[in-house]
């Protein structure tokens, strides 16, 4: 291998006991890299590859491997950093078409809320928050929804601050309309059917709401957990007993309705008063605290209010339409059958805001509570 020096200036001495630059050596290595690429170098050659190794050793920036705990950054220094996410669209990968919804999901803070005697609850609240994304835009900053919802998190929430969010997102995000989606565990004292004794029954609730330049719209999830009792199984079991003297059980489970309302008007809609509604259409709700006497009371309350679960969606249809305060809304519910090795399910909408005529595969497989 030949290895050509450059010529010194003229009139400039060449001293070939002299220590090289780091430039001309950062430039040889180049060179031998360059000429090991060209297909020159016989690569097997365990010479030829220790001093391409070196080559590129000797080519590659001394970095530290110290974290600067010290270092601070200023605007001019952050105004430096690449922000991909804001680049222009001739950066976008694929369809250059618009995007409903991009965001973040589950990231979680506790959050107070009003009850309806007039007090405040904490509860530990996951939120989803997105926006819609123009054709011609590469993508968003996602830090910024979490840092304009961080801006109200201190308050009380309500629909009214969550529309204050929703504001700060399209301000911020310069989009054409937001969404936010709260979910938590919301507590409520119980009491027992005959005892009198006291538990906490806890409702898994999200408040959802979606804002364009032109209209918002409020909705209410809850999870709504009752016993069934099939009326055909009980029918069954009766004439057993009456005649042929055969004691005989009917079957009945635990069963799940998810409720979701659009909440219209300025009237409050509590959460206590969603759980109120469904009780008044399926009064046989899982019970929290139970004596001898409140187990042989759930019992004849599941008798006297056996239901198939097109029986559940339709009471609670009933139930639901009519509040004022509510307008679309959307059952669905499963019964886990403990006769069959599968689920009842139904689903009733009201309204267009929850028709369609898809469904997420998985929806039935979320209706499954867990005690």
């Amino acid at each position: 291998m030949n290895m050509h020096t450059p010529a010194p200036d003229a009139g400039e001495p060449f001293d070939l006991e002299a220590r090289p630059s780091l430039a001309d050596a950062e430039r040889a290595a180049r060179t031998l890299l360059r000429w090991a690429g060209s297909g020159a170098a016989d690569l097997a050659d365990p010479a030829v590859a220790a001093v391409l190794a070196r080559a590129a050793e000797a080519s590659y920036p001394m970095l530290s491997r110290t974290y600067p705990a010290d270092f601070t950054t200023d605007p001019a220094y952050i105004a430096t950093l690449p922000d991909l996410q804001n680049g222009p669209d001739s950066l976008i990968k694929g369809a250059k078409t618009g995007i409903q919804h991009v965001g973040i999901s589950n990231f979680r803070l506790p959050i107070r809320f009003h009850t309806r005697s007039g007090g405040d609850v904490q509860l530990e609240t996951s939120v989803t928050g997105s926006v819609s994304l123009e054709a011609d835009k590469k993508g968003i900053n996602m830090s910024r929804i979490m840092r304009s919802f961080y801006r109200h998190a201190e308050t009380q929430f309500s629909f009214e601050v969550v529309d204050a969010v929703l504001d700060s997102y399209l301000r911020d995000l310069d989009s054409y309309d937001a969404r936010i989606m709260l979910r938590f565990s919301y507590p409520m004292l119980k009491r027992s059917l005959r005892s009198g004794l006291e538990g906490y029954q806890y409702y898994n609730i999200a408040l959802e709401m979606a804002k364009t330049a032109t209209s918002r719209q409020k909705i209410i999830h809850l999870d709504y957990v009752y016993s069934s009792t099939c009326p055909c199984s009980l029918e069954l079991s009766e004439h057993a007993r009456r005649t042929r003297g055969q004691i005989a059980t009917p079957h009945s489970q635990r069963s799940v309705a998810r409720v979701s309302v659009e909440v219209t008007g300025d009237e409050v809609l509590w959460f206590e008063d969603l759980v109120g509604l469904c009780n008044d259409a399926i009064p046989t709700e899982t019970q929290v605290m139970v004596k001898r006497e409140d187990e042989q009371a759930f019992a004849e309350l599941n008798g006297s209010n056996a239901i198939f679960v097109e029986d559940a969606v339709r009471l609670l249809c009933e139930s639901l339409g009519r509040d004022a305060r509510i307008g679309d809304f959307r059952v669905v519910a499963s019964h886990q059958e403990s006769l069959h090795s599968h689920d009842a399910v139904s689903v009733l909408t009201m309204g267009e805001t929850f028709r369609q005529k898809s469904f997420d595969p998985r929806l039935f497989d979320s209706l499954y509570h867990v005690g």
